[in-house]
């Protein structure tokens, strides 16, 4: 049966909002404190979504996570009804509450990691939920992952997932992973990126260990998956995740030249491991890391088309930059696998650290477990409508930080859930 890949979306949360929680996300830091605007947050991704629907391509969502999040701030010790939580956390440390606020969520490349059946033991897609460890408002997230990813992928047929790994093991999921394989059908090879503690200046986030108890529970192979390190120029730089400065799909990986601390071992497995394989290395004379972070040129979707070729999918600050842009026409008027790119308006997430990769799950799966995923989840025209009309419906305009602590904006999302799962359940 063929194989076709779904991109998951997660749908921008009523509360997105500047809290600036994400050390080593240059752009969350830069934007700290500043007035975001959910709606129109909601409504570009839901754009994005669209646009993949219309290349032809398979698009899901995963539903914004409970904001404020009153079990974190009660696991605290703060108690009473929802509000009075609420009230009583921002009155003790106005930073306890900025972190049950976060939409977080709303990167679902770091929901999970994914090992799609032709690569596993027991030929299941298999799912590990990332733990996310190394910031508080990411931390809270796992349980509620956990829990939408068990009611999407339900069929035990077809789908095996894990819980998180125990902290502190960090574990960042896809967006420190890439699959490269003949196609998505195919027996793939499995790169799972890791970082090194180094001394001073922004962490490492995800673990070489998270990564190896990964790939164990997915069943691979030894042959068949690499872990490569990370540079520490990259994460420096502000390539807080893999995805930062790299994207894989199929037989392609388009990377920046100072991506990996050796990146000449982790291309000699892909020439060795993947048929046809191409490697684009982006030359750091040509675009900076500081230009590769800044664009999140890397952090595009590369995809798969339905009438065969490759296409990215960019932010609009891809284009914006002069150097950037210059070098893809270049790329694009070359004859290489990648003949097209579309730019799309993120403006309010890549204001938060994340562009058009992080915003989307990557599940490849064949017909029959396609047909075991819970539709509800599946995006269509009329659901994606739906969808439009309660973000433009129930999604504050704007939040700015001193709004963070109001009641009324805390009913207000609330609300804005119930709406959406209303919206589900019909």
């Amino acid at each position: 049966m063929p194989t076709r890949e779904i991109n998951f979306d997660g749908l921008i949360g009523p509360t997105h909002n500047y809290g600036g929680l994400s050390l080593g996300n240059i752009a969350s830091s830069s934007n700290a404190g500043a007035t975001s605007r959910p709606r129109a947050a909601a409504l570009q991704g839901l754009a994005k979504m669209r646009a993949c629907m219309d290349l032809g391509l398979l698009q899901g969502f995963l539903l914004p996570h409970e904001r404020p999040n009153t079990a974190a701030l009660r696991a605290l010790g703060f108690a009473g009804d929802d509000a009075a939580v609420c009230a009583a956390a921002h009155a003790a440390d106005p930073a306890l509450l900025r972190n049950a606020m976060s939409a977080s969520a709303m990167w679902a490349a770091n929901a999970a990691t994914i090992s799609p059946a032709p690569d596993t033991a027991d030929a299941r897609t298999h799912l590990s939920v990332a733990n996310l460890s190394s910031n508080l408002h990411r931390s809270i997230e796992a349980a509620e992952t956990h829990r939408q990813l068990a009611t999407i992928f339900a069929d035990t047929r077809h789908f095996a997932l894990h819980a998180a790994l125990p902290a502190p093991l960090g574990d960042e999921g896809a967006a420190n992973h890439m699959r490269m394989g003949a196609h998505h059908g195919a027996p793939c090879v499995e790169i799972f990126v890791y970082g090194e503690r180094q001394p001073g200046g922004f962490p490492a986030r995800q673990h070489r260990t998270a990564s190896e108890a990964v790939a164990r529970r997915h069943g691979l192979a030894p042959g068949r998956m690499h872990f490569a390190q990370q540079s520490d120029e990259a994460i420096q730089a502000g390539a807080f995740h893999n995805d930062v400065v790299a994207v894989a799909n199929e037989t392609v990986l388009f990377a920046h030249e100072q991506a990996f601390a050796d990146k000449a071992a982790l291309y000699d497995i892909i020439e060795a491991g993947v048929p046809g394989a191409t490697i684009i290395e982006v030359p750091a004379a040509r675009v900076s890391l500081a230009d590769a972070v800044s664009s999140y040129l890397f952090n595009s979707q590369l995809v798969t088309l339905p009438e065969g070729g490759m296409a990215l999918i960019l932010p609009g600050e891809a284009r914006e930059n002069a150097r950037v842009w210059a070098w893809l026409q270049e790329l694009l008027a070359g004859n290489g696998p990648i003949r097209a790119a579309h730019v799309l308006d993120v403006r309010e997430s890549m204001r938060n650290g994340g562009g058009p990769a992080c915003l989307r799950l990557r599940v490849a799966v064949d017909d029959a477990a396609m047909a075991a995923i819970d539709a509800r989840f599946l995006l269509d025209e009329g659901k994606w409508e739906r969808l439009c009309r309660v973000v433009e419906a129930w999604w504050p305009e704007a939040i700015a930080p001193d709004d963070l602590g109001n009641a009324e904006l805390w009913r207000t999302a609330w609300a804005a859930r119930e709406a959406l799962l209303g919206m589900l359940s019909r």
